[in-house]
This record gives structure tokens, C-alpha cells and sequence, in this order.
């Protein structure tokens, strides 16, 4: 038997538990891995030579496909540079199985060539970290190998998912003899049970009827990926509740679902524009008695700083397994459910309660309904408090709307980022970079009816991985176009997620190009700084014609709204075969800071007018 034969034995074990996608990057000590997985029938392997990109295109793999990647790496600081990666995929519960190749435990610290100590190398950004045996020659060291291999992809795909490491101690030789063929041995493997937390009908009874006293009651999603069944189950929710559903882009719950899909019903999104108006009624008129969460991180700082000040009575967060946060400062309840689960379950209740009781109608006083809303103090209490979020919102996508399209505006980010997001073609998934990119997005929302698929990573919300995660979507899901909308500092950050052998014709990356760090033009304290352009802006004259031009992609630069609005059919129309198309939007940092505070500031004047 090979002494190499526990170590090919990995590809098999992970091809038997339904990985199917591995990610390589080059090197010497993980040889074995490589040859492993490369020949192996049932894998597909790709070659990604820059770890840090490498780590972020299997997040973006593991995200579409919704199961676990593998990856492979070399000894010393290659693994290393899997951190930020590692770090996003545990915060938004990816799923990934890290094999860092490591030099045997004899020769760490004696100052041999590229070795550092990589036992737990994520420290607590990884679910958890094992030691492959270094030493093969005995059937309980064989058994263990196999059986470690089968616990790292299980605790890596169970709830809540998240990145494991395999450390894989490895001595010479590390390459079959010329022609020599290896082969994989049926290993016996374990898999794991799914579980679906339910509640006791009799507590479950007891939300439900708590639920129907409450009327004002109001549900916020985090960051969470699409759900059909979710997305049916907080519609009919709503309708039967009369509860105000809000989401951020990132939560997925703008998507239509079902084939009687009602824009009347669908869940709120404008909440960065109203909650940016500073009127003591509305912000009293919206506050909750009960809020319940789910997902995961929020975008808009507004609605977490108005949960925070304006605080509910009751909080309760629906997640079935995993430490909960308390975001709000106000959680009195964790379900242990999944939340479609948990929505359905209420609206099957609702439905066997309905022959008997009828939902308390409690009269409330309604402080506020809108600019140029009649008052109806006659208004069932639920009505009276889903009314205000309805009409805020409402009011919010008109003004955007009427906003965006004022004639005579300076060419600026702002503006030709609604513009594209307006021709973002339906059944696209969208990535947005961290910075400016996910905020202006989140503020401009999506066309309405659309179902355009939201990713961003928010777990740690850094910009080190963000066009890297995309062209792992795009290789994951060659029929579906992906959309990138970046900023310069993002972007270029990240260069090397091109530098990789593989076709992306789906993938259309919108740069814009402020050519400075804009974000801290248009946020309170650095803007108001005489640091700001040196150290916070950190201003550069790049542009992405010479990237484009390295790695093969199809470019195109625009520096007004007529040509932009000439470029975009073109920019999106279907590519089959090729690599991704970019386009880069030339705006000034300047102009885009006075803009938005022109924005900022017809929000407040057109509320109040």
C-alpha cells in the first residue's frame, strides 16, 4: 500500500459526502493533495494561484451552489492568506473545508523553509480544526485519517455552516513514479442526519396567541439567502397579521414568490429614506411592541440605530441552532426553528384558530399616516400600525423616483448607479462590494417584480474578497448572468480574482471609479478632517483599462450619463463564451459628495414640504 494512500483517500471521502468543487492553488508540500483531486472522476478542480482570492472564489462557489467547497493550499503563509475568507465564510455560515498542507510536527519551529505553526490557524474564525495523522503505518492511524476527514465536512455543512481546517502533515516523496496510477479505496464515511428543530404545539400555541394580542408587531430580516417557502410564508404572514415585513436588499424578501405574487403585500425595503427623516411622530407612529428577527447582519444603520432607541417590548429571534446576537438590545426569545418553519407553523395555527376566535382589534391612536394621508381614527389597531410602515415607505420609493430623475444633474455615482440597477436584466444574482456599493444599492433598491438574487459580504463586510466572490458565482453558474457593482478601492484591491484560467462570459462587472476612498467624503467625522484626502481618501489615479487588458476581460469606460445609458443593453446583453465584461463608470469624488448631501437633504425638505 502506498504510505500516500490515507491522503488520496481525502478526494474520495469528500467526493462520497457531495462535494463536488475544489479549489487549488499551487505548490509543493500539498502535492499529494493536488494529484488527488485533480484526478479524481468525480471532482471538479480549479487553479487559482493567489489564496486570498482563492479562499473568496470558493465562498462564492459555496454560496451558489449551497454546499460545502474544498480547498487546498501549500505549507507556511499560504494558508494564511485563506484568513479573510475563512473569517467571512464563519460570520455568513458558508460552508468550506480547508486542506493546508504542513510540514510533519518534528520540523516546526527549526527554522525549515516555509513553515509556521498552522494548528488552528483560525483561532475562532473556524468552526473547528483538525490534525491529520502524520503518521500512516498503523490500521487505527488509517481509521482515525478517514474518520477525522468525515467529521470535518459534517461539522462544516451543519447548522449553523461554517469554514473547517484539516491540517495535513506531509513527508517526501510527494509524487507517484512516472506513469504510476493511484486510486481511491472504498472508505466507509459517516453522514450525518439533518435535524429540524420543532416546537411543543403547546408552546407554539402560546406564540401564536401571544402574536394575535400584539398588534404592533413587526418583522425584520437579516441577511439571508433566497427561500421560496419563506418568501409565501411572510406574504400570507402579512396579509393574515397585518405585520410589516422589512428587509434589506441582502435579506432576499424583495423576490417574488408564488404565482398570485402581489406587489401590495411584498415586504419593505425603503427604510434608509425614511428612517432618514427626523420627525418625532412618524418615529413614534413605527414603533413596535414585538419584533421578530431572523437572517443575519443588517445594512442600514438607520434601522438598527431606531430598533436600538425606539425598543420593543419583546424581541424574539428565529434561528434553529447557533449563538444568537442581541443586535437590538432587546432580545427576550430565541425560537429554535427554521423560519420558514416557524412562519408556517404560525399561519397553520392561524388557520385551525380561525373557526373559533377572531384576532383582538384593540384601538390604538395612529400619530401619524403619511404626507397628504386622510386620518382614519376608526382603524383597526393592526391596520393602524402596519399603515405608517406602508405609507413611509411608499412615499419613499415616489421620492426616489421623482428624485433620481430630475433633469440637469451633474454626472455623479449616485445617479449612474440607479441607472444601471434599473437595467439589471430579471433571474441575475447581484454582488455587491462592500463600502459605497452595498449602501447606495440598499438605498436605491431593485425594480420592483424583479427576481434579482442579492449577495454581499457582510459577514465581516470587507472589501479584500468581493470581485473574487462573484467569479466563484459565475463559475458555479455558467447559465446565470452575475452582476458585480464595485468601487475602485474594492476593486482594485482585488485584482487577482482574474488571474485565473477559467471562461466567465456571465460575469459583468460595473466599476465605479471616484478614483479615492468616497466613502469617507460622505460620512460624518473624516469628511470634516484636513487629513481627509491624504489618509482617509487615499486618492489614486488608476484606471481599470491596463487590468482589463492582463487578463483578457472586455472593457468598456464611461464619463457621462449619455454614454453610460448608451453602454448599459450592450453591457448586458448575453455573452457565450469569453471572459467577464467590465465597465468602468469615471465619476469625481468631489461632485459625488455634494450630490448625496443634495440627496440627503430633499429627503428631509420633501418629507416636511
Amino acid at each position: 500500500m502506498s504510505p500516500l494512500q490515507s491522503v488520496h483517500n481525502i478526494a474520495e471521502i469528500c467526493a462520497r459526502h457531495g462535494i463536488t468543487d475544489v479549489v487549488l492553488s499551487p505548490g509543493s508540500r500539498s502535492a499529494p493533495l493536488t494529484i488527488a483531486f485533480a484526478r479524481h472522476p468525480r471532482l471538479r478542480t480549479r487553479v487559482v494561484p493567489d489564496e486570498r482570492a482563492a479562499a473568496f472564489v470558493a465562498l462564492g462557489l459555496a454560496q451558489t451552489q449551497r454546499r460545502a467547497v474544498a480547498l487546498v493550499c501549500t505549507s507556511g503563509t499560504a494558508g494564511l492568506n485563506y484568513a479573510p475568507a475563512v473569517a467571512e465564510a464563519y460570520f455568513q455560515h458558508v460552508p468550506l473545508v480547508l486542506f493546508t498542507a504542513d510540514r510533519p510536527p518534528e520540523w516546526i519551529d527549526q527554522l525549515d523553509g516555509q513553515t509556521i505553526r498552522q494548528a488552528d490557524l483560525y483561532g475562532g474564525h473556524a468552526k473547528g480544526a483538525f490534525a491529520f495523522p502524520a503518521d500512516l503505518t498503523h490500521p487505527d492511524a488509517r481509521w482515525h485519517a478517514t474518520r477525522m476527514v468525515s467529521e470535518a465536512i459534517n461539522l462544516a455543512q451543519e447548522f449553523p455552516a461554517g469554514p473547517v481546517q484539516v491540517n495535513v502533515p506531509l513527508r517526501e516523496p510527494f509524487y507517484p513514479a512516472a506513469g504510476e496510477e493511484i486510486r481511491y479505496e472504498q472508505v466507509r464515511i459517516q453522514q450525518h442526519t439533518s435535524l429540524s428543530p420543532q416546537l411543543p404545539a403547546a408552546e407554539l400555541s402560546a406564540l401564536r396567541q401571544e402574536l394575535r394580542q400584539t398588534p404592533r408587531a413587526l418583522v425584520v430580516a437579516g441577511q439571508h439567502p433566497a427561500d421560496e417557502p419563506l418568501l409565501l410564508a411572510l406574504r400570507q404572514l402579512a396579509s393574515a397579521y397585518q405585520i410589516p415585513v422589512v428587509g434589506d436588499l441582502i435579506a432576499n424578501v424583495h423576490l417574488p414568490a408564488g404565482p398570485d405574487y402581489d406587489i401590495r403585500t411584498a415586504p419593505l425595503g425603503r427604510q434608509d429614506v425614511f428612517m432618514a427623516v427626523p420627525e418625532v411622530g412618524l418615529k413614534e407612529a413605527l414603533r413596535p411592541e414585538l419584533l421578530i428577527t431572523f437572517g443575519q447582519s443588517l445594512i442600514s444603520k438607520a434601522l438598527k440605530n431606531y430598533l436600538r432607541e425606539y425598543a420593543p417590548r419583546q424581541h424574539w429571534h428565529v434561528q434553529p441552532a447557533g449563538p444568537v446576537a442581541d443586535t437590538f438590545k432587546s432580545l427576550t426569545r430565541v425560537i429554535r426553528m427554521e423560519p420558514a418553519a416557524f412562519f408556517q407553523a404560525l399561519l397553520s395555527e392561524e388557520k385551525a384558530a380561525t373557526n373559533n376566535e377572531k384576532p383582538q382589534n384593540r384601538q390604538l391612536r395612529l400619530t401619524w399616516q403619511g404626507p397628504g394621508a386622510a386620518r382614519d381614527q376608526a382603524a383597526a389597531p393592526r391596520d393602524a400600525f402596519a399603515t405608517p410602515w406602508q405609507r413611509a415607505n411608499g412615499w419613499a420609493t415616489d421620492f426616489l423616483a421623482g428624485f433620481m430623475q430630475e433633469p440637469g444633474q451633474p454626472f455623479n455615482e449616485f445617479t449612474a448607479i440607479y441607472r444601471a440597477l434599473q437595467r439589471v436584466p430579471d433571474r441575475a444574482a447581484l454582488h455587491l462590494a462592500n463600502s459605497m456599493a452595498v449602501r447606495y444599492a440598499n438605498i436605491l433598491g431593485l425594480p420592483a417584480g424583479r427576481a434579482i438574487e442579492v449577495f454581499a459580504n457582510r459577514g465581516t463586510s470587507g472589501i479584500d474578497g468581493c470581485n473574487s466572490t462573484a467569479v466563484g458565482a459565475a463559475l458555479a453558474r455558467p447559465e446565470r448572468l452575475v452582476v458585480l457593482l464595485t468601487g475602485d478601492v474594492a476593486f482594485f484591491y482585488d485584482r487577482n480574482a482574474f488571474w485565473h484560467n477559467y471562461p466567465t462570459p456571465n460575469l459583468r462587472v460595473i466599476l465605479v471609479n471616484n478614483h479615492a476612498g468616497g466613502i469617507f467624503r460622505l460620512i460624518d467625522g473624516p469628511r470634516q478632517q484636513p487629513e481627509l484626502e491624504e489618509f482617509f481618501e487615499t486618492r489614486q489615479t488608476l484606471t481599470a483599462e491596463n487590468t482589463a487588458r492582463d487578463f483578457g476581460l472586455r472593457y468598456q469606460r464611461v464619463q457621462s450619463f449619455a454614454e453610460l445609458d448608451k453602454a448599459l443593453p450592450a453591457f448586458f446583453a448575453p455573452a457565450k463564451k469569453g471572459n467577464a465584461t467590465l465597465l468602468e463608470i469615471t465619476t469625481d469624488s468631489v461632485t459625488n459628495a455634494a450630490f448625496f448631501e443634495q440627496y440627503r437633504a430633499a429627503v428631509r425638505t420633501s418629507f416636511s414640504s
